[in-house]
C-alpha cells in the first residue's frame, strides 16, 4: 500500500492506494465517528464487493446499512438521490453516521452529494472499484447528480474522510471500463506532465493486459497530480479548471446522446480529440502533437470522434457548461503537451471548424 494525501488544511484526507485494501477495516473504522456506515453501492457491483467490505467491517462491530442502487449513469438523478435519502432515514442514520461510496464514478458522486445535503452534511468515504474513480473522481470532492439540459449541473463540493483504491477491484472491470478509465489517465499526462504522456504511450498495452505494476504506476501518479491540484484550487477558482480538460466538449456529448449511450470516458476521450484540434487550430499545438493525441487514445479503443451529434446542438449544450460566464464558453486548451491553460477568446471560427470535423 501507498499513502498519498489531499492537503486542504483541517480537511486534509488520506489517499490509499494498494491491493486487498477492501479487507483492510482497520483504515476506515479510526475516521468514523460512530460505528455505523450505510455502503452504497450498485446492482453491479453489490455481488462482487458489498459482503466482503460489509464483513470486514462487522468484525469490527460496524453495523452495517446496505444501499443497492440501480446501475448506469442515466440513473445519477434525483430519483436514485431519494432512494440513498430513504434507506438512510427508514434506518435511522443520524449525523454522526458514515456513508461509504462502493463503486464508479456515478456511485461516488451520488453517495457524496448524498453525504453534502443529508442532514445538512454528513461525513463519507470513497472506496472506488472503476480506473476511472480510482483516478480521477474519488478524488477531489466534487459530487453532483446530472439535469437533462446538462451532466452534473446539480452538486456541491464535498470532500472525503478517507479514499480506498483497492487494485484489486481492477480484475473484474469490463474492459469496455478499463479503456474508458484510462482517458482520465491519459489527460492527467496531457495537462500537467509530458513524461507521463510518453511513458503511458510506452505503456499502453501493458495497461491495456492489466499488469499490475504498470497499472499501479498509472494510478498512483494520476493521483498525484490530481491531489496537487486540487490542495492549491479545492473550489476550482483556476487551476482545478484544467483538470476538466475535453469535459466541455464531453459533458455536451453525454448530454446529447443521452446519458449512459457512452461512458464519460468514452465522451472524455472525443472531447479531448476536440480540445487538442481547437488548440491546434489557434497555433498552440503542433499538428504532431495533435496526432499524437489522437493515436494515443485510438489505440486505447477510445472514441476519437462524436458522430450522431450536430454540431449545433454541441453548441447549445456547452452554453449551459459549467465554465461559461457572461455568456461566453471557456475552454481548457493546450499550449503544449503537458501544459494547459483556460482560453475565453476562442473566435467562432474556430470552434465551428473543430465542430464540424469532428461531429455529425
Amino acid at each position: 500500500m501507498q499513502t498519498l494525501s489531499v492537503e486542504l488544511a483541517e480537511r486534509s484526507y488520506p489517499i490509499h492506494v494498494g491491493t486487498g485494501l477492501l479487507d483492510r477495516s482497520d483504515l476506515i473504522v479510526p475516521f468514523l465517528a460512530r460505528k455505523k456506515v450505510a455502503v452504497v453501492t450498485n446492482a453491479t457491483v453489490a455481488p462482487l464487493f458489498m459482503e466482503r467490505l460489509a464483513g470486514a467491517l462487522a468484525r469490527e462491530r460496524v453495523e452495517v446499512v446496505r444501499v443497492v442502487l440501480p446501475d448506469g449513469e442515466e440513473h445519477k438523478d434525483w430519483t436514485t438521490l431519494n432512494t440513498i435519502f430513504d434507506a438512510l432515514l427508514e434506518q435511522g442514520c443520524g449525523r454522526d453516521c458514515t456513508l461509504i461510496a462502493l463503486g464508479g464514478g456515478v456511485i461516488g458522486d451520488l453517495t457524496g452529494f448524498a453525504a453534502a445535503t443529508y442532514q445538512r452534511g454528513v461525513q463519507y468515504i470513497q472506496v472506488p472499484t472503476t480506473l476511472l474513480a480510482q483516478v480521477d473522481s474519488s478524488v477531489g470532492g466534487k459530487t453532483a447528480i446530472n439535469h437533462p439540459l446538462g451532466k452534473n449541473m446539480i452538486g456541491a463540493f464535498h470532500q472525503p474522510r478517507l479514499v480506498l483504491a483497492d487494485m484489486d477491484a481492477l480484475k473484474t472491470l469490463p474492459e469496455r471500463e478499463l479503456r474508458a478509465g484510462l482517458a482520465e489517465v491519459i489527460k492527467h499526462g496531457l495537462i500537467r506532465d509530458a513524461e507521463f504522456f510518453s511513458w503511458l504511450e510506452a505503456n499502453l498495452d501493458r495497461l491495456l493486459a492489466r499488469d499490475p505494476e504498470a497499472l499501479g504506476y498509472a494510478v498512483l501518479h494520476s493521483v498525484a497530480i490530481k491531489a496537487e491540484i486540487v490542495g492549491k484550487d479545492e473550489r476550482e477558482a483556476g487551476l482545478r479548471h484544467l483538470l476538466n480538460f475535453g469535459h466541455t466538449f464531453g459533458h455536451a456529448i453525454e448530454t446529447g446522446l443521452g446519458y449512459g449511450a457512452w461512458l464519460h470516458g468514452e465522451a472524455v476521450a472525443a472531447g479531448m480529440v476536440m480540445a487538442a484540434e481547437l488548440s491546434r487550430q489557434l497555433g498552440f499545438l503542433s499538428r504532431a502533437d495533435s496526432e499524437r493525441i489522437r493515436s494515443l487514445l485510438q489505440r486505447a479503443g477510445l472514441p476519437t470522434a462524436a458522430k450522431g451529434i450536430t454540431p449545433e446542438r454541441m453548441r447549445r449544450l456547452m452554453s449551459v457548461d459549467k465554465k461559461a460566464k457572461e455568456g461566453r464558453v471557456h475552454f481548457v486548451l493546450l499550449e503544449k503537451l503537458g501544459a494547459a491553460s483556460l482560453r475565453a477568446d476562442v473566435p467562432p471560427s474556430a470552434l465551428d471548424h473543430t465542430l464540424a470535423r469532428l461531429t455529425a
